[in-house]
C-alpha cells in the first residue's frame, strides 16, 4: 500500500494560543488540577492498550498469502486475466500432469512420461521433493486428487488408476474407472470428477469408480476439447485446457461453461528468459483456506501463485481462438 506524503504544516500562533489556559496567571483550583493530572495519566496508560488492541486486530484480519483480505477472490467476471503474486521454485524435469496443494505448505504432484512417472510430495516453498513414489515403466502418469487420506491417481491410455497412502506414498491397491482414457482427475470431497481428454467432464463414485454423471462442455456451441488437470474450487471445475494457455469454469451441476482464464504470459515469460524446453501450461492447486491459486506447467522450472482479475475486452472469436484447440 502507498503512504501519501504530507507537507508539514506549522501553526501560526494565535492571540488564544500565546497564553496558555492553566498558566500561573490563572492558576486551578487544588480539586481541578488533581483532575486534571489523573485525566492525563489514564490518557498516557490508554496508548499502550490502544496499541496492543491494533496489533491484535491486525494479526487476526483474514489476510490470504499475498497480503491482500480474502475477500479479494472474485469470479464475477466471465474473463480473467492474472497477476502473478509469488514465484516458487519448480522441478524443470517434472513433467506435471496432476497437481493438489495439502495444507501446511505442502504440494501434491503426479507426473508423466513412460519410465519416470511418479506421484510426490513437493515442498511449497523449496520446491524440493521430499517423498516419491515411482509407477511401473509401462504407466505414463495422468491427474491426481485427494479424499481422506487416499490419493487417487489415473494414467494415459488406460482405464487402470491406482491408489496412495497420503502419509508415505505407499501405493495401495489398482482400480478401474470407466471413462474413455485417463487425464484429470479433482474432488469435491464427496464425489470425483474426470477428464479423458475429450471435452466431457465425468462424475464418478470413489467407491465403485462408475460415472453417476457426464456433461459436454460447450462454448457458443462448440466443444471445449482436450479438458486436462482439473482442481474443484470454490464450487467450480477447473480445467487446463491441452495445448492452450486457457483454464475453463465449469459448472459441475450441469456442465456449463462459467469463465475463462487467460494466463499467456506465463509460459512467454518463460521462454523469454531462456527456457526453451518447457512445455504446456498444466497443474492447478487451491488453497481453500487462505484463498490462494497455484499454477505451473509440464517441465516448466517455476510454480506460481497467482490472483485473478477482469481480463481487457475479448471478443467471442478471440477467445475460441485462444482456447478452442
Amino acid at each position: 500500500m502507498a503512504i501519501r506524503s504530507s507537507s508539514s504544516y506549522k501553526k501560526r500562533p494565535t492571540k488564544r494560543s500565546i497564553m496558555p489556559p492553566h498558566s500561573p496567571q490563572f492558576p486551578l483550583p487544588p480539586t481541578s488540577r488533581r483532575f486534571f493530572v489523573s485525566r492525563r495519566r489514564i490518557s498516557i496508560m490508554m496508548i499502550p492498550l490502544t496499541l496492543f488492541s491494533a496489533a491484535v486486530f491486525l494479526f487476526f484480519m483474514p489476510f490470504n498469502g499475498s497480503g491482500r483480505l480474502s475477500d479479494s477472490f472474485d469470479l464475477s467476471h466471465t474473463v480473467h486475466g492474472i497477476e502473478v503474486v509469488a514465484e516458487f521454485p519448480h522441478d524443470p524435469n517434472a513433467f506435471t500432469q496432476g497437481l493438489l496443494y495439502a495444507g501446511d505448505d505442502t504440494l501434491f504432484e503426479s507426473t508423466g512420461l513412460y519410465g519416470q512417472s511418479s506421484v510426490r510430495k513437493v515442498d511449497l516453498r523449496t520446491g524440493k521433493v521430499e517423498v516419491i513414489e515411482k509407477m511401473g515403466d509401462k504407466y505414463f502418469g495422468e491427474g491426481l486428487t485427494l479424499l481422506g487420506e487416499s490419493l487417487f491417481q489415473v494414467a494415459w491410455l488406460t482405464t487402470t488408476g491406482f491408489t496412495y497412502e497420503l502419509r508415505n506414498l505407499t501405493k495401495v491397491k489398482p482400480f478401474k474407472h470407466h471413462m474413455k482414457d485417463g487425464w484429470g482427475l479433482t474432488t469435491d470431497g464427496k464425489v470425483l470428477f474426470g477428464s479423458d481428454g475429450t471435452s466431457t467432464l465425468y462424475r464418478m463414485d470413489p467407491r465403485t469408480m462408475k460415472v453417476t454423471d457426464k456433461h459436454v462442455i460447450k462454448y457458443n456451441g462448440l466443444e471445449v476439447r482436450y479438458l486436462n488437470e482439473l482442481e474443484y474450487i470454490n464450487n467450480e471445475v477447473w480445467a487446463n485446457v491441452w495445448q492452450s494457455d486457457c483454464i475453463a469454469r465449469i459448472s459441475p451441476k450441469d456442465g456449463s461453461l462459467l469463465g475463462w482464464i487467460l494466463l499467456p504470459e506465463l509460459r512467454r515469460g518463460l521462454l523469454k528468459s531462456g527456457h526453451g524446453g518447457i512445455d504446456v501450461l498444466n497443474g492447478i492447486a487451491w488453497d481453500s483456506d487462505k484463498k490462494r491459486i497455484f499454477v505451473t506447467g509440464k517441465l516448466w522450472p517455476k510454480l506460481y501463485h497467482i490472483n485473478l482479475k477482469p481480463a481487457a475486452a475479448k471478443s467471442e472469436r478471440q477467445i475460441a481462438r485462444q482456447c478452442l484447440i
